[in-house]
C-alpha cells in the first residue's frame, strides 16, 4: 500500500527507484483505460436502438453531406449523445473523487454539497414559473441552481471562527440538499405539466440531448477538470492531517475553495446537462482506487477515465437490450457499476482515503 508520504509526493533517494515500478505500472494502466475510452467511443457511435451495419456508419462518417436516414441518425443523435456521455463522465468522476477527498468520507458523492438539489429545484420553478420546455432552455437553469446551492452551503458551512471543515461542509449540504429537495417535490407535485416535463430531465438520461448542449457545457468542464487534476498534490498533502499539511506550508482553505469551486463547475454542468446521474460519481473513485491506491495525482486521471467509460457503456446496453425503445443510462449505469462496487467492498479492497 502505498504510504502517506509517497501520495503527498516526499520520497526519500532511495525510495525513488522502487517507485519508478510503480509509476509505470499505472502509466501503462491509464494508457490501456484511454483505449479502452476510444473503443467505447466508437461502439456508442456504432451501436444503437436501430441496427445501422458498420460499413454504413463508416460510410456515413465519409459523406456527411448525403441526407439518408441512416446519416442523420449518426450524425443527429449518436455523435451528440456520444460526446455528451464524455464530458459528463468525465465532470461525474472528478467530481466524486474530489468530493470524497474534500469531505474524507468515502461514501462522498456530487450531490453531498447539495449541487444535485440546487439544480433539480431551479430547473422545476424554470418549468412552473417561467414555462421553459426544453432541454437546451433547462441547462442553465440547472447551473445557476447548482452554483447557488454550492454558495449557500460555503457560506453556511464557513461561519463562525472554525472555518470550513469536512464535517461542516458535509452537514451543510445535507440540510440544503434537505430543503431543496422538499421544496422541488413541492412544486412539483402540485401542477401535472410541471411534473411531466420534470421527470423527463431528472430520469437522466443522455437521450435527446444535441451539439447545442454540449458547446453549452463543455467550456466548464474543461475548466473544472483542468482545475481537480492540478489540486491532486494539494489533496495528497491534506490527506496527511491538517497539523502535517500546515506544518508542511499547505493552504487548506484555498485547496478546498478550490475544490469545491471545481466540483460547481463539473457537477453543475453534468446535471444541467444529463439531469442527476448519482452512482457513478460514488462508485467510479473506489473502483479507481483499487487500481492505483490513494494517490490523487493518479486517482483523478484514472476517474476522468473511467467514469465516461461506464457512462457510455450504460447508454449503449440501455439502447440495446429495449429495443426499439431505450432504458436510461442512469438506471443501467446503477444495475453496472452496483456489482462491481459491491465486488470492492466484500473483498476489501477499498483502498483508505
Amino acid at each position: 500500500m502505498t504510504s502517506a508520504a509517497e501520495r503527498a509526493g516526499y520520497l526519500p533517494p532511495q525510495a525513488r527507484v522502487r517507485a519508478r515500478g510503480g509509476l509505470t505500472a499505472r502509466a501503462l494502466g491509464l494508457l490501456a483505460a484511454v483505449a479502452v475510452l476510444v473503443a467505447v467511443t466508437a461502439v456508442s457511435i456504432a451501436v444503437g436502438a436501430k441496427p445501422i451495419p458498420l460499413g454504413t456508419v463508416w460510410d456515413a462518417l465519409l459523406s456527411h453531406g448525403a441526407s439518408t436516414e441512416d446519416v442523420r441518425i449518426v450524425f443527429d443523435l449518436r455523435i451528440p449523445r456520444t460526446l455528451i456521455g464524455l464530458v459528463a463522465g468525465i465532470a461525474l468522476g472528478l467530481a466524486g473523487a474530489l468530493m470524497q477527498a474534500l469531505t474524507r468520507n468515502p461514501l462522498a458523492d456530487p450531490g453531498i454539497l447539495g449541487i444535485n438539489a440546487g439544480a433539480a429545484v431551479a430547473v422545476v420553478l424554470a418549468i412552473r414559473i417561467l414555462g421553459v420546455a426544453s432541454l437546451t432552455g433547462y441547462i442553465w437553469f440547472a447551473f445557476a441552481g447548482a452554483a447557488g446551492a454550492f454558495l449557500v452551503v460555503y457560506l453556511l458551512g464557513t461561519r463562525g471562527h472554525a472555518g470550513a471543515s469536512p464535517e461542516r461542509l458535509a452537514l451543510a449540504g445535507a440540510a440544503v440538499g434537505a430543503a431543496l429537495l422538499a421544496v422541488t417535490n413541492a412544486v412539483a407535485l402540485l401542477d401535472t405539466t410541471t411534473f411531466d416535463r420534470y421527470r423527463l430531465w431528472t430520469v437522466g438520461s443522455l437521450a435527446g440531448r444535441d451539439l447545442t448542449v454540449f458547446w453549452g457545457v463543455l467550456p466548464f468542464i474543461l475548466a473544472g477538470a483542468l482545475l481537480a487534476v492540478g489540486l491532486g498534490p494539494s489533496l495528497n498533502v491534506i490527506a496527511l492531517g491538517e497539523d502535517t499539511a500546515r506544518g508542511l506550508g499547505a493552504n487548506l482553505n484555498r485547496t478546498r475553495v478550490l475544490c469545491a469551486v471545481a466540483v460547481t463547475a463539473l457537477c453543475g454542468a453534468a446535471t444541467a446537462a444529463v439531469g442527476p446521474i448519482a452512482f457513478v460519481g460514488l462508485a467510479v473513485p473506489h473502483i479507481a482506487r483499487t487500481l492505483v491506491g490513494p494517490d490523487q495525482r493518479w486517482l483523478l486521471p484514472y476517474s476522468l477515465v473511467l467514469a465516461p467509460i461506464l457512462l457510455l457503456v450504460a447508454d449503449v446496453i440501455g439502447r440495446v437490450i429495449a429495443r426499439p425503445g431505450e432504458l436510461e443510462a442512469s438506471l443501467v449505469a446503477a444495475f453496472l457499476g452496483a456489482p462491481i462496487f459491491l465486488a470492492v467492498v466484500l473483498h476489501r479492497r477499498i483502498v483508505p482515503l
